[in-house]
């Protein structure tokens, strides 16, 4: 993991740690990795739940709830799908966030559509979600690292403004 990602991972631990929060991770082409940049920092147990890896659409639907007409209309490199996936999580592994990712990493698999690079994120609560859109094509291993970090800087600014809005109810109230 580069310096970049470890200095996010610490940023989200320390903000998860005083919220008292919980998170989880739901990923597909990302394999792991956001799961891994969460547990880098110690003491991560206190907030993180656990992730599902889920490679194939079968278990896109059957763990986290994605509905299988998205999946055939959209295919599970879309948007909704990302959404879908936080939403599921958060059910599944009863956590207050989760972030997704669904994607081509490469070499192969793209389309049209979809070429080679295009991965969908996407972070949040049940309620709300906030997605972000990968598209360049770097190589397989370069893709799932800028993946990773663009979830992980997705989910901090997330959690910062989830955080103002905290302090600012606490203030007025």
């Amino acid at each position: 993991m580069d310096f970049e990602s470890k200095i996010i991972s610490r940023e989200v631990s320390q903000l998860l740690w005083e919220m008292e929060k919980t998170v989880s991770t739901a990923e597909s082409c990302t394999g792991g990795r956001i799961a891994e940049a969460i547990i880098a920092v110690p003491g991560a147990s206190k907030y993180f739940k656990g992730g599902i890896i889920s490679y194939v659409d079968e278990i896109k639907e059957s763990l986290l709830g994605v509905d299988s007409q998205v999946l055939v209309e959209q295919t599970a490199v879309c948007e909704e799908v990302a959404r879908q996936m936080v939403k599921g999580a958060c059910k599944s592994l009863n956590t207050d966030y989760a972030i997704s990712a669904t994607g081509i990493a490469g070499p192969g698999g793209g389309t049209k559509d979809n070429p080679v690079g295009t991965i969908w994120l996407a972070c949040g609560t049940p309620d709300c979600q906030v997605t972000m859109k990968v598209e360049e094509d770097h190589g397989r291993d370069i893709n799932l690292a800028i993946a990773t970090n663009h979830a992980m800087q997705l989910f901090l600014d997330f959690l910062k403004a989830e955080d103002e809005k905290r302090e600012k109810t606490e203030l007025e109230g």
